[in-house]
């Protein structure tokens, strides 16, 4: 809004009564001639600012196609103003739209499900799928709330860069939370008929195959995922927020902000923004999902998890880490355990990655766990950490294996890195410093004692500019060829911006809002 600006100017009045101007003698022979001038007039006071506009909630819920229908919870009243809360069905079992409306919330009350659990088979049943309009926010109206897209159903969230999705919790919506919140819901899970392994449904089933089923991690009720259709489609998540998630569900165990449960390649995930997750900004636990421009701000464990038979490819990625709380590391790649050679092996393909690790306490030991007998490329990273960057763990994880398609050591290239002056490399279960470092440096354009000039947190300045990059697509089709290191070529590269919510942990963009309010869009 621009502010009229009041120009006062002073005139000067000279008058000379009586004279003319011939009659004006020379100050030399009678005197000085004194002329007075008139005060200013005052500067008229600037109009008072506008009163701020708060929301005034809708008159009541629209009709949606599920027989159950929308419950009308009352309203809502935060700094942002007041709202009608619409709260969705228990299950959803028809084909849903969720419209934005003025002053109008959607409330996940407890556990929502999209559409029964179909198996791990493909059916010819039709699929449930919940669709979700630019600018609609959803809020988790109790800690154990959460959303799941089940087997054979889908989710369409497909927001715009000026109109993003807002997923958060009932704190947020008060005006309650943080920058140091997190854990106040439970988050949004889309489960899917991709391979998996470390079946737990039936342990002596194949890995890999219809019959290797594993439960969401933290739900009591059944929530199972895995099957053998690598390019299952479960919908599309796309200019995307889920803000102040994880909240422990049972037994210690939470959800992160976003969980990838067998997801196939068919999944569309991009344009997404996990902020202030009590445990990781996402994980995938097995399946081909291909995710593009995620943003993670503020996670309370890691930033990316990756487990159980993960093939796919992620690119730019900026993740950023609060100091306060009990964050970890950036990557926890695979769990070490007994079933390491069930395949399909995990291979985690991360390409174009900017991370900024904060906590010189994290309970990993360094910014990047690899482990697990897991394979692994990063190519074209930027990393800068307070302690060690790069942890290898478990001799298998240096082997090659064909028989187990376990295909050598982790690969990095253009890969740089700004660590603790003690060190870049920590090993363990056998491993030996030294031999990270030889995985590290077996690769080109690699640097582990690299100088950081990143701007503005996360955009490459003239030191990451410098560096050769490589040409991810070499590696995989999937891919995009870049010519640069790091999530963001340089201050002309935003594709971040406007979608995403700013805090103290990251500031993205003046027209994005603060991840404490709610966006009045």
């Amino acid at each position: 809004m621009k502010t009229a600006q009041w120009i006062t100017a002073g005139f000067v009045a000279a008058t000379l009564a009586g004279c003319g101007a011939e009659e004006i003698e020379s100050p030399g022979n009678s005197g000085n001639v004194t002329i007075n001038n008139s005060p200013p007039a005052p500067a008229p006071a600037p109009p008072p600012p506008p009163a701020a506009t708060l929301v005034t909630p809708a008159t009541g819920c629209p009709t949606i196609a599920d027989p159950a229908g929308l419950h009308d919870a009352g309203t809502i009243s935060g700094p942002t103003g007041q709202y009608r809360v619409c709260e969705l069905p228990a299950r959803l079992t028809a084909n849903t739209t969720l419209e934005k409306f003025a002053g109008l919330l959607y409330s996940i009350n407890g556990r929502v499900d999209v559409g029964l659990d179909r198996g791990a088979a493909p059916t010819a049943d039709a699929p449930v799928v919940l669709t979700v309009r630019p600018g609609v926010v959803l809020y988790g109206a109790t800690g154990t709330s959460w959303l799941v897209v089940n087997r054979g159903n889908r989710i369409q969230a497909a927001g715009t860069a000026t109109s993003p999705i807002v997923f958060t919790s009932r704190d947020n919506i008060l005006g309650l939370s943080n920058d140091d919140s997190h854990g106040q819901w439970g988050g949004v899970v889309l489960l899917g008929r991709a391979p998996i392994t470390d079946c737990t449904v039936a342990p002596a089933a194949t890995p890999g195959t219809v019959d290797c089923e594993r439960q969401t991690e933290g739900s009591v009720d059944p929530a199972y995922f895995g099957g053998a259709t690598a390019d299952d489609n479960s919908g599309t998540i796309d200019y995307v927020q889920i803000r102040y998630s994880g909240y422990v569900l049972s037994g210690n165990s939470e959800l992160q902000s976003l969980t990838l449960g067998g997801v196939g390649s068919g999944t569309v995930i991009g344009h997404f923004h996990s902020h202030n997750s009590s445990d990781d900004g996402f994980e995938i636990f097995g399946g081909r999902p291909t995710l593009r421009h995620l943003v993670i701000t503020g996670a309370d464990d890691d930033n990316v998890d990756v487990d159980t038979g993960y093939q796919g490819t992620i690119q730019y990625v900026i993740a950023v880490q609060k100091t306060a709380g009990n964050p970890d590391s950036m990557i926890e790649l695979d769990s070490a355990n007994a079933l390491e050679d069930n395949t399909p092996r995990t291979h985690m393909k991360i390409a174009n990655f900017t991370f900024v690790h904060r906590n010189a306490a994290s309970g990993n030991n360094a910014s990047m766990l690899l482990r697990g007998k897991s394979d692994s490329t990063l190519v074209n990273g930027v990393v800068t950490s307070p302690m060690a960057c790069l942890r290898l763990n478990g001799t298998n994880i240096l082997t090659a294996d064909a028989a187990n398609q376990k295909l050598g050591p982790p690969v990095f290239q253009s890969v740089v890195m700004q660590c603790n002056a003690a060190g870049a490399f920590v090993g363990s279960g056998g491993v030996t410093a030294q031999q990270v470092a030889d995985v590290f440096n077996a690769g080109s354009n690699n640097n582990a004692g690299f100088t950081s000039s990143l701007t503005g947190t996360f955009i490459n300045g003239a030191n990451e500019t410098a560096v050769t990059a490589t040409d991810a697509k070499t590696l995989d089709t999937a891919f995009d060829t870049t010519t640069y290191v790091g999530a963001v070529r340089d201050a002309s590269d935003t594709w971040y911006a406007g979608w995403t919510c700013n805090s103290a942990t990251a500031t993205f963009d003046t027209t994005s809002s603060a991840c404490t309010s709610v966006p009045t869009l």
